[in-house]
């Protein structure tokens, strides 16, 4: 059973911890707005969170006490936070970051050391990519590799491209026709090889491209998405015992994704080829959230978490319910200040 959650809400980080039948709650990095987080479920004392405007934290102890690092990493705001388990010889970690501008970087040691992964923005499709907010540039979104060969590294690009690379991170290919160009979540499951999963931004555009699949490493995409009534997705996951059992959050547009006064979100699940279905019992109200992210643990079957601007929730049947958990944070001091742009609420969640 989950033992910690950590969860970037707004200007703060949340550790949760569970002692006997209650949660312990530590917060940090305030002020900081927390971007991406990813724990190591190996030791959920080690955590990386990848903040808007003050680089790359770790934490060593379960979130007591979080330390800036990665001197190398040139760019402020980190975007993207993955973890590689399968990292050097020795047996220790791997650390993906990714960073705005659209910058990759590598450790091979729990984030003692980095290395940049070049070439990215040298590929043919960058001039077109662009972050709408902030059309003068663009970050990386999401850093995904494959479970079964983690030589193989996938990563979408906000906005414009997914791409990959054969060789983590030596060389990069391009995006191909077909493949999505704003997915905002990616994901794989060890039990189905080659496969992808995809959560796209522009479906609210192009209505029937908000939800991807590839069965074949990203070599070619297809777009199931019969029942998807709103196409702006945001958050997925896969549950960790069946591959064909997938979860979405979603909205009709951005606006209503990410701005509190005119919220309005929901999650989806769809198993095998069925069609989408709405999996709102026990949630808070749509029409008064900001648009979720989701979760799993590996060693949970079946079990979904979710981080709303109102709670983390926890579905003990694959989305079907949801129970709020008694976990507590401070709201937010204030909105993204500046040129930081809206308060976007919730971003990042893991569970270990």
């Amino acid at each position: 059973m989950a033992q910690r959650i950590y969860a970037t809400v707004s200007d703060q980080l949340l550790t949760a911890t569970q002692e006997e039948d209650q949660w312990v709650v530590e917060t940090a990095l305030h002020g900081k707005y927390p971007r991406a987080v990813a724990a190591d479920p190996e030791d959920p004392e080690l955590a990386f969170c990848g903040t808007t405007e003050d680089g790359l934290w770790r934490t060593t102890d379960g979130g007591e006490s979080w330390s800036s690092i990665g001197d190398v990493i040139t760019h402020e705001r980190v975007t993207s936070v993955s973890l590689d388990r399968r990292g050097d010889t020795r047996g220790r970690g791997g650390v993906w970051v990714g960073t705005e501008p659209s910058t990759i970087y590598y450790s091979e040691d729990d984030g003692e050391t980095w290395t940049e992964k070049s070439g990215l923005t040298d590929l043919h499709s960058e001039p077109d990519w662009s972050y709408p907010p902030r059309p003068e540039t663009h970050h990386v979104r999401w850093i995904e590799t494959d479970p079964n060969n983690p030589d193989q590294v996938y990563v979408s690009v906000e906005q414009g491209a997914f791409v990959q690379s054969p060789d983590r991170g030596k060389t990069w290919t391009d995006r191909i026709p077909g493949s999505p160009r704003d997915a905002h979540t990616i994901a794989m499951h060890a039990d189905a090889p080659d496969r992808l999963y995809a959560a796209d931004g522009l479906g609210f555009i192009f209505p029937g491209h908000g939800y991807y699949e590839s069965a074949n490493g990203g070599k070619t995409w297809t777009t199931p998405n019969d029942g998807l009534d709103h196409q702006y997705l945001w958050g997925l996951a896969v549950d960790p015992g069946d591959p064909s059992r997938v979860l979405v959050s979603a909205a009709a547009s951005p606006e209503t994704a990410h701005v509190p006064k005119v919220s309005e979100s929901y999650i989806y699940r769809r198993e095998s080829d069925r069609t989408w279905t709405q999996c709102q019992e026990g949630l808070p109200n749509p029409e008064e959230t900001v648009v979720p992210v989701l979760a799993t643990n590996d060693d949970e079957p079946g079990v979904f978490f979710t981080l709303t601007d109102r709670g983390i929730y926890r579905s003990d049947d694959a989305g079907e319910t949801w129970e709020r958990l008694d976990i507590e944070w401070e709201e937010p001091s204030s909105a993204f200040p500046g040129r930081r742009g809206p308060n976007i609420g919730p971003t990042g969640l893991s569970i270990v």
